[in-house]
């Protein structure tokens, strides 16, 4: 469940890709802030911070300005330990740190360090509360809170007070428009969350921004804020109350709040965009990779091998007709085929020809070995290898079948090439091929000595002008997720396009 949890969470990340976004200007110039997130074991069972962690630390990396490791049992940190950080992001509902550790975060903040806070740490046991018969109440023993944490986040909560309306989407106002996390942003910004009342706020919080707590939606008619800043000894910290789980923090408001936010209470300035994204923003020099599908189902996982790099820009096409058309070789570095069909129209097969007679490259996965097998110079000389769907003179049908335990390796005297450079021999689940044909002149990579499977199972295609990949395992979601085979299909997808 955790693992499926945090794959849940990566994949929401890279969703969050179809937002507008813009690298930051002049950010790759800028030293890195060192951050470091604190979470992890939680007392109170609806703050879900092993899918929200990972999320928060996409939104903090792919803005390009910061370098993020995740502590996930904060007791026993050290000042030591903080020192080598700008940043600290809370997210975390568990119990007390104990007096060194948390002697050390107070430390850490009054030295001039920052922090930022988010959603349910503005209640708990840092407070003096526990969680007893599904709420927060007094502790039953009388015993005492951290009595500077009140201080650091700039609120107190009592627990008679704690609560928040309805789960809904409202819009969040900017009340002081001229601060750095603010200036330039759009007057609003929709959030999607829990919106928290009848908060106690100290005299050195200063609020950013506020929503109205709707009545109608259990809320108390009144605005309610939001975010805030705290100066603390020489630091900075920031807190906001949104920020419940993946999808509040999904929201593009939440994201270039928290973003700017971080980077505020790390250095005192902002020098990220208005507009940013919880996924990498490719390079302007990134790959530029088409996907081709169709003739055949495959798990959707598929998706995944091209997503979470800044070298790496691709789209899809979901048959040759949509992927082959004139002119383009100016559009594309690299296709990507998974498709299967046979047969390829004159006016596609010459578009595609074009295009690899330009320098562009080709990546050929699995079942699209049975492609274009009617156009000789393709099977030949570009890929380098046929699967018979049916028999063909004097060659027989070739075979598959699914559900192989397949070991791939590394051909020894071809370690150094780009494409397995790096790449561990491969036990993967997946279709084994068999019976094929193969050109005597491919440049084999990897092979296997299964007896369901012919020996290449990666290689290089023929042609002498033409950088043409094939691999033949793909047909699983195991395959997909396996980590090696990712490392393979990206090293064919730059090698192919001469990176």
């Amino acid at each position: 469940m955790r693992v499926e949890r945090y794959l849940a969470a990566i994949f929401m990340a890279a969703l969050a890709g179809m937002l507008p976004a813009a690298q930051a200007p002049g950010a790759a110039s800028e030293a890195p802030v060192r951050t470091l997130i604190l979470t992890g074991e939680s007392d109170y069972p609806y703050h879900d911070w092993r899918s929200t962690t990972p999320l928060l630390k996409a939104i903090l990396e792919n803005s390009g300005r910061f370098e993020v490791k995740v502590a996930e049992e904060p007791r026993g940190l050290t000042t030591a330990t903080l020192a080598a950080y700008d940043l600290l992001v809370l997210n975390y509902n568990g119990p007390r740190w104990g007096a060194e550790t948390e002697r050390a975060l107070e430390e850490y903040i009054r030295s001039g360090k920052g922090m930022i806070a988010v959603h349910g740490v503005s209640y708990g046991v840092f407070f003096g509360m526990e969680f007893r018969e599904r709420r927060w109440r007094a502790p039953a023993g009388g015993e005492r809170g951290w009595a500077a944490y009140a201080d650091m986040l700039g609120v107190t909560w009592r627990p008679e007070n704690i609560g928040h309306a309805v789960r809904h989407v409202f819009p969040v106002k900017w009340v002081d428009r001229e601060h750095p996390i603010s200036r330039g942003l759009e007057p609003t910004f929709l959030a999607n969350d829990e919106l928290y009342h009848r908060m106690d706020h100290r005299p050195n919080a200063q609020v950013l921004a506020t929503a109205f707590s709707d009545p109608k939606m259990g809320g108390t008619g009144k605005e309610e804020p939001i975010l805030w800043t705290v100066g603390f000894g020489r630091g900075r910290v920031v807190h906001t109350t949104l920020g419940h789980d993946t999808a509040a923090m999904y929201q593009p408001g939440f994201i270039a709040a928290f973003a700017r936010g971080a980077e505020w209470a790390a250095t005192a300035g902002v020098t990220l965009p208005e507009r940013l994204t919880a996924a990498r923003v490719p390079r302007k020099d990134a790959v530029r990779l088409l996907l081709v599908t169709g003739g055949h189902s495959y798990p959707t996982s598929l998706y995944s091998l091209f997503e979470g790099y800044d070298d790496i820009a691709w789209s899809h096409a979901a048959s040759p007709a949509e992927a082959f058309r004139a002119g383009m070789e100016t559009k594309w570095d690299v296709i990507v085929l998974h498709d299967m069909h046979e047969t390829i129209q004159d006016a596609e097969q010459k578009s595609l020809q074009a295009y690899l007679e330009a320098g562009k490259g080709v990546v050929s996965l699995h079942h699209a070995i049975v492609d274009y097998t009617s156009w000789p110079w393709w099977y030949e000389q570009v890929i380098g290898g046929k699967y018979f769907v049916e028999p063909a003179g004097t060659h027989p049908k070739s075979a598959a079948q699914e559900g192989v335990e397949i070991l791939a390796r590394p051909v020894p005297a071809m370690a150094s090439h780009p494409v397995i450079r790096g790449v561990p021999p491969l036990p993967v689940l997946d279709e084994a091929y068999r019976g094929m044909w193969h050109s005597a002149k491919i440049t084999v990579l990897m092979d296997t000595d299964h007896p369901l499977n012919d020996r290449p199972v990666v290689y290089l295609g023929p042609h002498p002008n033409v950088r043409a990949v094939y691999i033949q395992l793909g047909h699983s979601a195991y395959t997909f997720r396996h980590p090696g085979y990712r490392k393979l299909v990206r090293n064919a997808i730059l090698w192919a396009a001469g990176r």
